[in-house]
């Protein structure tokens, strides 16, 4: 079965992004035709990138990149829950994202983003970085604003119109996840 991670974009205290990034778990574990799992980067306690070598090479020598490329070579597809920071997404899931590459050629991606104009600079840049690392992005996104979709701009009270677009990401992630996965296959 397609598997789709959520990744908590942000490792900030008092972060919004871990309620945005359960309720889009709760909402994606109502379907039937991928698993979704939450993955937090909080739980990985990367450091500022420290390989020697690109990550395009493959070769990782620190411990914490290896758990972290095995986590993130297990799924098909990936929502980036972000923030917006400064016009751009923050740089714990920057820097998470550099640590690898070849881990995540091939897949699909989509955005669930949150700020003052609904986080979508930040996904913006999000989607060049995409390109470089080969994830096909797709066109459906969630842009909460912390001013309508969030009491005090931290209880998190999404307007029910998101869930349409929630739905719409869901179907055009997995559909695109399953339609790469012949590029995944290892070659005959």
């Amino acid at each position: 079965m397609t598997k789709i991670a959520i990744i908590i974009g942000s490792t900030r205290p008092g972060r919004n992004g871990e309620a945005v990034a359960k309720w889009v778990h709760e909402h994606a574990s109502k379907r039937t035709d991928a698993q979704f799992e939450l993955v937090d980067l909080k739980d990985y306690n990367l450091p500022h990138l420290d390989e020697a070598i690109p990550p395009s090479m493959g070769q990782y020598s620190q411990p914490h990149t290896h758990e972290w490329a095995a986590k993130i070579a297990s799924y098909d597809g990936y929502i980036f829950v972000t923030p917006e920071y400064n016009h751009s997404t923050s740089g714990a899931l920057k820097n998470a994202i550099d640590f690898l590459y070849g881990e995540w050629n091939n897949k699909a991606a989509g955005f669930v983003s949150y700020g003052s104009v609904g986080g979508t600079r930040a996904v913006e840049h999000l989607r060049l970085i995409m390109a470089e690392l080969q994830i096909a992005d797709v066109r459906a996104q969630v842009a909460l604003s912390l001013a309508t979709d969030f009491e005090n701009y931290h209880i998190f009270t999404p307007a029910a119109y998101h869930e349409d677009n929630l739905t719409t990401l869901f179907d055009q992630l997995v559909a695109w996840s399953r339609a790469l996965e012949p590029l995944r296959a290892p070659a005959v």
